[in-house]
């Protein structure tokens, strides 16, 4: 038979291409894997630095909640003296109408002008110290909404935190999946591989 005695090398050429395709497709594939999972690891960053931000801003509302409630203490403490201050002025107009009984009409003398005095004093006293617990209670009332406009923020944050940790779930989960369907997918081509390198090879054609 006359045929041609250097015939082209196909089968290794083929064989050639072929692994060099099954490498770049699992190089491709094992950068897919790294690449969700780097997307998943800026979500959890994410959801972490929102779940710090909130926290800071819980902290700061249990500040202003324990201010608040000292402010309150002061306006309480300080209305508490009004009433026995009231019992002076009382006291002191009970004097007054003492002395008048026993000047009968007379011209006010220096006695009775004296407890007037006293007199205005203390109610003047009674509304500085009215002033004042409303000074506190208005500084509480300040810190309270306060707290309120950051108890927003915070359950901001919160919800934030909580759609970026969702987000990770999602990239790791498909990371998971993409990997394990390489992985599979590499032992199949080895199975399959290695079970025909261990088959026999075909027997030669009968001469005719």
């Amino acid at each position: 038979m006359s045929g041609d005695p250097n015939p082209p090398p196909s089968g290794p050429s083929v064989s050639g291409a072929s692994v060099h395709r099954e490498s770049r497709w699992l190089g491709q594939g094992y950068a897919d894997i790294t690449k969700l999972r780097e997307i998943a690891a800026k979500h959890e960053r994410l959801s972490t630095r929102a779940q710090q931000r909130a926290a800071r801003i819980n902290t700061r509302i249990e500040k202003l909640r324990h201010q608040a409630a000292i402010l309150r203490e002061k306006a309480q403490k300080v209305l508490g003296m009004i009433p026995d201050k009231e019992s002076e002025i009382a006291q002191l107009d009970r004097d007054i109408s003492a002395i008048s009984a026993r000047t009968g009409g007379a011209p006010i003398g220096s006695d009775a002008t004296s407890l007037h005095y006293r007199v205005r004093k203390l109610q003047q006293k009674i509304v500085d110290l009215q002033h004042k617990a409303r000074t506190y209670d208005h500084r509480a009332a300040m810190r309270t909404q306060k707290t309120a406009e950051l108890k927003i923020k915070s359950d901001r944050y919160l919800e934030t935190s909580k759609l970026e940790e969702a987000e990770a779930v999602s990239y790791r989960q498909r990371a998971d999946r993409l990997q394990a369907a390489t992985e599979g997918e590499v032992a199949a081509r080895l199975g399959t591989s290695s079970g025909g390198s261990a088959a026999p090879p075909p027997p030669p054609p009968e001469s005719l």
